[in-house]
């Protein structure tokens, strides 16, 4: 089959943006013809796929977004494509890739003005062109919570969303040299054996609550928080976080990696995930961190937060979040140390549990959906 993938934005170190491209490597496995299409790229795409970009003028991103969906669907009709995988939502989708929590719960919360605003009513219409009663588009979910929310507010036919298992990469699992793994990096990385490793990963600093981190290490007592170190890794704007480091007095404590090939590794050195997210569909960093055996500290709004419940194998903050609580943790999981059992107890939940399989999940759907 002849399939176009639309995304938005597409560069390397994004966790939807890796979900596409593993998507399409495994279509492409099968025998399938995949062309993404795109508004920006930064990289090369997978093996054995097309990038197409079609970059679009106008003063906001929203009227960007509704050109490119015109102009895919001319080029899709023009060029025979026998179907539509979008990993943002838009109108005219065969399959979406449902990594975004539901649009509308968050527009409900939000003030009138907001709910009129250009932007919220264009987000909107995208989001009823692929949930909405009178849509055909069928929906890859990856997160429990967001089903109920979409069957709850559009009246979602169960029959069209299809829930998947969760994708990470098997070269997140903690190998047999681990331990020598883990001393190499640290020590590429200039760590002592008596310091601290914090890990954040993601891009969307803000939104991953790169904040409440800085603010948890500056309330470390002084003697421990000259041995903490947190790294953060992704592809965002980091001075505004810069700054705030500088102003809580723990800029010498915060160092910025930017995007990275070498997460696998960076998971094995460190000593604790930090993932306080202001809001997150589903957070696949926390099961990497699961597979590497890293134990975490999490919001519970993350999608995947469950699993580390479910796992034992860190700590969930409660919503609504507060930052006191969020303090206590981080020193308690430092200054009271489980690693060997939270470490083990995440060996026995991945052995329990299928978290590898969703580009061929997704892919089965992909082909059950256009076969028909």
């Amino acid at each position: 089959m002849k399939l176009a993938f639309t995304l938005f934005k597409y560069f390397p170190y994004g966790g939807l943006q890796r979900d596409c491209m593993r998507i399409a490597e495994e279509c492409v496995r099968r025998g399938h013809e995949v062309d993404i299409f795109t508004l920006q790229a930064q990289g090369q795409a997978p093996e054995g796929t097309t990038l197409k970009v079609l970059p679009q003028h106008a003063a906001h991103n929203y009227k960007r977004y509704e050109q490119f969906a015109e102009q895919v669907k001319a080029l899709v009709d023009a060029e025979q494509y026998r179907g539509v995988v979008g990993f943002n939502k838009m109108p005219y989708l065969d399959l979406y890739y449902a990594a975004d929590p539901c649009y509308a719960a968050k527009a409900l919360s939000r003030s009138w003005f907001y709910r009129h605003l250009g932007r919220t009513r264009s987000f909107l219409a995208a989001e009823r062109a692929v949930f909405g009663p009178e849509s055909s588009t069928h929906a890859l979910l990856i997160s429990p919570q967001e089903q109920q929310q979409f069957e709850r507010l559009y009246g979602t036919d169960p029959k069209r969303l299809h829930m998947l298992p969760p994708g990470i990469q098997r070269d997140r699992l903690a190998p047999d040299n681990y331990e020598q793994l883990r001393a190499d990096k640290r020590r590429e990385l200039g760590l002592t054996t008596e310091q601290k490793m914090l890990l954040m990963v993601g891009s969307g600093f803000k939104t991953k609550g790169l904040d409440r981190s800085l603010r948890a290490i500056a309330a470390l007592p002084q003697s421990l928080r000259q041995q903490v170190r947190l790294f953060v890794v992704g592809q965002d704007n980091i001075r505004p976080f810069q700054r705030m480091a500088r102003s809580l007095g723990v800029a010498d404590q915060f160092q910025f990696l930017g995007g990275r090939d070498d997460v696998a590794q960076l998971l094995f050195a460190a000593d604790l995930l930090l993932h306080p997210a202001y809001r997150e569909n589903t957070g696949t960093v926390l099961l990497e961190a699961v597979a590497a055996t890293l134990p975490l500290l999490v919001t519970e709004t993350c999608g995947y937060s469950f699993h580390i419940k479910a796992a034992q194998c860190g700590v969930v903050l409660s919503e609504p979040f507060s930052q006191s609580q969020m303090n206590g943790r981080l020193l308690e999981m430092l200054t009271q140390p489980q690693r060997e059992r939270w470490r083990t107890n995440a060996r026995n939940y991945i052995e329990a549990n299928d978290l590898f399989s969703m580009p061929q999940k997704a892919a089965d759907w992909i082909e059950q959906v256009l076969s028909c």
